[in-house]
């Protein structure tokens, strides 16, 4: 698979595997309608995250965001 392109779920979503360190937990963001960001939520406590989709963008498909404790959601990529 080309690094370049989103991971795509069994039934063929694309998405981001997102890390909520304030809940230690994994969730995913898929994009909106208009394909315009990724949106998902924190499972454990709500926290809603959006990610614009941009022609820059980043080949990541994996990060980490605060949530629960820091209710402003940041993203960085997960190494």
């Amino acid at each position: 698979m080309d690094s370049s392109q989103p991971i795509a779920s069994k039934t063929g979503k694309k998405f981001l595997g997102i890390h909520f360190l304030g809940c230690n937990t994994y969730g995913r963001l898929y994009p909106n309608k208009e394909k315009s960001h990724y949106v998902g939520r924190c499972p454990r406590c709500g926290l809603t995250l959006k990610v614009k989709i941009g022609a820059h963008g980043t080949d990541e498909r994996f990060f980490r965001s605060t949530c629960l404790m820091n209710r402003i959601g940041s993203v960085s990529p997960k190494y």
